[in-house]
């Protein structure tokens, strides 16, 4: 049993390996080689990944195999310590692998990160061992992000492709989970769009959505994210709030009910933008929703409004007339 560490290797390297093949399979010659030895009787109708995924999904059920040989087992039987032993080994030998994969998977992700500004950048990246979650995530807009949620730091990224390699482009300024806040939205609670819930307009109502942010308004960066489905946003929110646990004594519990709203699309979700005194920038947002709050009412006038209107400017131009037609006559009178 212990020769099975030798698998601490394979078992890493698993998930390039998988990149890899997806990339080669871009060749048609591969493609048709590879679609070839599908339809040939050896293969027995299984794909290449199917057999190098064999070791691994063979050493997962070990201990299984082993907890059912145990069971039938006599409590008498000599073995049964030899058994127990085993299982022990075993369960050893995965955690060990299972650790190193994990490293492995975390390290290759980092490796693809893109930053558009150096102060995306931060060390808690690059010294993470341990990716928490990741997938894909659409925010407000309904733009696809990728997000990654490192031991110690929160990052969105926009999936691009370079060379025919995909890589993640940093999305605005990572979060360090000592100072993510997390909000679970109900559904519709948001509109897609951008517009709050009493908003006009007629945007569906989002789904599945929860919200990240700084616990310092200051920071002035908000992120509402939408998951595919019920399943996904609750893994989650159960990871989020499993990483930001140990940190949440800490936030005094008025500040977490009361913190104000933050716009999504503001110049301070830029990393090239520099600071800005909180005061300027929350005038600023308020600003920007009351011009926008102004751009959507000229479109949606009552329509009684629009007839208090129209009769005004006609009233004000018969008065002219009637003016002009007064002056005429007195201008006769005095000939």
């Amino acid at each position: 049993l212990p020769q099975l560490h030798a698998y601490k290797g394979y078992c890493s390297n698993q998930l390039a390996a998988k990149a890899l093949l997806d990339q080669k399979k871009q060749d048609r010659r591969v493609q048709d080689f590879l679609q070839r030895c599908l339809e040939s009787p050896f293969s027995r109708k299984l794909d290449l990944w199917s057999f190098l995924d064999i070791p691994r999904s063979r050493l997962v059920k070990y201990p299984l195999l082993l907890k059912e040989i145990l069971r039938h087992t006599p409590k008498d039987h000599p073995d049964i310590h030899i058994l127990e032993e085993a299982i022990s080994i075993i369960q050893g030998v995965l955690s060990d692998i299972n650790l190193k994969k994990g490293e492995s998977e975390c390290q290759y992700y980092i490796d693809k990160l893109e930053y558009l500004d150096e102060k995306q950048k931060d060390p808690r990246i690059e010294g993470s061992k341990a990716l928490l979650c990741h997938g894909e995530l659409k925010n407000k807009n309904g733009h696809k992000l990728y997000v990654f949620l490192f031991q110690e730091i929160l990052v969105l990224t926009r999936p691009v492709t370079r060379n025919e390699r995909q890589a993640f482009q940093v999305y605005r300024q990572p979060i360090p989970v000592q100072e993510l806040l997390l909000e679970d939205l109900q559904d519709g609670d948001v509109k897609m769009g951008g517009s709050f819930r009493g908003a006009f307009g007629n945007s569906d109502k989002a789904k599945n959505i929860f919200r990240v942010r700084f616990q310092d308004p200051s920071s002035g960066q908000s992120h509402t994210l939408q998951a595919n489905d019920v399943f996904h946003k609750q893994q989650w929110v159960n990871c989020i709030r499993t990483a930001i646990a140990p940190f949440q004594r800490n936030i005094p519990a008025p500040e977490l009910k009361e913190l104000p709203e933050l716009s999504e699309e503001s110049e301070e979700n830029n990393p090239s933008v520099p600071n800005i005194p909180a005061q300027q920038r929350q005038v600023g947002i308020s600003q920007m929703e009351l011009d926008e709050s102004a751009a959507e009412c000229g479109s949606v006038l009552d329509s009684e409004e629009a007839k208090g209107v129209k009769s005004h400017r006609t009233s004000w131009g018969h008065r002219k007339s009637r003016e002009k037609q007064l002056s005429g006559k007195r201008k006769e009178t005095l000939v």
